[in-house]
């Protein structure tokens, strides 16, 4: 076994001899570094959160903020991150962590660590362009605007939204890159506060310099220790001839759900296979007539790479748990775990996507409608892997995604339905519905789409097809939701389409 190494504020710290279950957050407090704080184990709540080096498309680094108690420390072999006390320290606090303490963005501290990490991977976002207040006219008109019209607070600085939106700063910063990162008791407009006055690094910053150069390479891991194995392969062929040999091994790719399973179920895998950052799982083509994601590619690479492309999935995903989880999380994962509630099975059914399955023996496609079959089973064999989802084109040109929950965002569906339809010269000539939350399993909602097909898109044929649609699954009731409650949202759902289409007419009209 070769050394395993990590690299941690700039010095190389030996993983050799930790158990393969160890979490990176665990590991780190073991190791002397107890910034990152451990507020809930399953990446709700932010406070373990740290910076890791990913690469960009032109081949320098990103500072990716990502939840510690997720990620498997032998996950980290050969790569490089950066924790709460990289950032700074109290003689030499870095700009975000200044930021934070002067506009009385920490009260008991706990989650601080945690905010300061990801405000950072916001900071040195490449493509903020922060500017600062008065730096243009048109900043300088908004922000007076802005300003004249919301008062001072107590503290004396504006209470204002401070941006161009109201999720955006007038420095860049996007308010959603701290999503993800719970705070109870300071409250957040200090916080927002202080991300909103943050300037650009300065020209000796180390960390900003980083980014010029490639983020570490994949490192091939086999760690082995007390009858456990964590394997990062070095290439797919390697990886399937492992599962084929071993088809019990557990796969990761981005662990957002197996590390909950470690940590609050105590699930322990005798061989853990790693193949997040196989290349091989990690493209994403548009062709002429379909788009293949890879499995491994992360949600928040996805976004990214997409940009609006499938309208359907830009909806979709800025609702899928939080930024943090998104950086780490991938849709091979979500349909891995052949859970009935994943954001995405919805979304990909009502897009028509199928599944590339692969195996020593080859490979093999799946419409995604077929690929379900029960609680947590699908038709994926021991010996093989979700290569890559492939969506067909045309996309369909009516879309939406409606995520019933508690919270607006970094939250589990209670009910998630997604459409897509082809309506022609008022008639709806195709359809396509998917439900997540209503079943054993994420399923079509083909009774509802052939009450749609050949009729007029008017207000009868969808309060009729509503009506049908509140019948679709075998909804249960549980502590989210009442099963008479998610058949009403799926009623609901659909005629809040129609009235969103509705509205968009009338628009394009004036």
């Amino acid at each position: 076994m070769h050394d395993i190494v990590v690299t941690v504020n700039g010095l190389a710290r030996s993983l050799n001899g930790i158990p393969t279950h160890t979490t990176a957050l665990d590991w780190l407090r073991e190791t002397g570094l107890p910034g990152s704080k451990e507020g809930c184990a399953e990446g709700e709540c932010g406070a373990c959160a740290m910076l890791l080096a990913t690469p960009t498309p032109d081949g320098g680094t990103a500072w990716t903020p990502v939840n510690a108690c997720l990620v498997p420390a032998a996950a980290l072999n050969g790569q490089e991150i950066v924790t709460a006390e990289g950032l700074g320290g109290p003689d030499d606090l870095h700009p975000v962590q200044a930021k934070l303490a002067e506009a009385g963005g920490s009260q008991c501290g706990y989650c601080t660590p945690g905010f300061a990490c990801s405000m950072a991977g916001e900071y040195y976002r490449a493509d903020r362009a922060p500017q600062e207040i008065g730096a243009t006219p048109d900043v300088a008109a908004t922000a007076t605007e802005h300003d004249a019209a919301c008062p001072a607070g107590a503290d004396g600085r504006p209470a204002h939204d401070a941006g161009h939106d109201a999720e955006h700063g007038p420095n860049g910063f996007d308010l959603h890159a701290l999503s993800g990162n719970l705070c109870r008791c300071t409250g957040y407009r200090p916080i927002r506060d202080a991300a909103y006055t943050l300037g650009s690094p300065e020209a000796d910053d180390e960390l900003a310099a980083r980014r010029l150069r490639p983020a570490p390479e994949p490192v091939p891991t086999d760690l082995a220790v007390d009858g456990n194995r964590f394997v990062r392969p070095g290439t797919l062929d390697e990886a399937l001839r492992m599962l084929h040999d071993e088809p019990t091994a557990v796969l990761v790719a981005g662990s957002t759900d197996w590390g909950v399973e470690v940590n609050l179920r105590g699930r322990r895998a005798p061989l853990v296979i790693a193949i997040e950052q196989l290349d091989e799982l990690r493209g994403l083509e548009i062709g002429d007539d379909v788009i293949e994601i890879g499995a491994a590619l992360p949600l928040s690479e996805i976004e990214r790479r997409l940009d609006g492309r499938v309208p359907l999935l830009a909806k979709l995903l800025p609702q899928f748990a939080s930024r943090l989880i998104r950086n780490r999380g991938t849709i091979g994962g979500n349909l891995g775990t052949g859970s009935p509630i994943g954001d995405t099975p919805p979304a990909l059914l009502a897009l028509g996507a199928r599944i590339v399955l692969a195996s020593v023996d080859g490979e093999r496609e799946v419409d995604l409608a077929e690929y379900f079959t029960g609680y947590r089973q699908t038709v994926r064999a021991g010996d093989e892997l979700i290569r890559a989802i492939r969506i067909p084109l045309p996309l369909a040109p009516v879309t939406g995604f409606h995520k019933i929950a508690k919270r607006r965002f970094d939250d589990i569906s209670s009910v998630a339905v997604a459409f897509a339809l082809d309506i022609r010269d008022g008639i709806v000539v195709d359809a396509r519905i998917g439900l997540g939350g209503v079943a054993a399993t994420p399923l079509r909602a083909r009774a509802t789409e052939a009450a749609l097909i050949g009729r007029p898109w008017n207000i009868a044929t969808v309060r009729a097809a509503s009506a049908v649609l509140r019948t679709e699954g075998t909804p249960m009731s549980d502590h989210r939701a009442s099963s008479e409650y998610r058949s009403l949202m799926l009623g609901t759902s659909l005629l809040k389409l129609y009235s969103t289409t509705v509205i968009e007419s009338k628009e394009v009209s004036a």
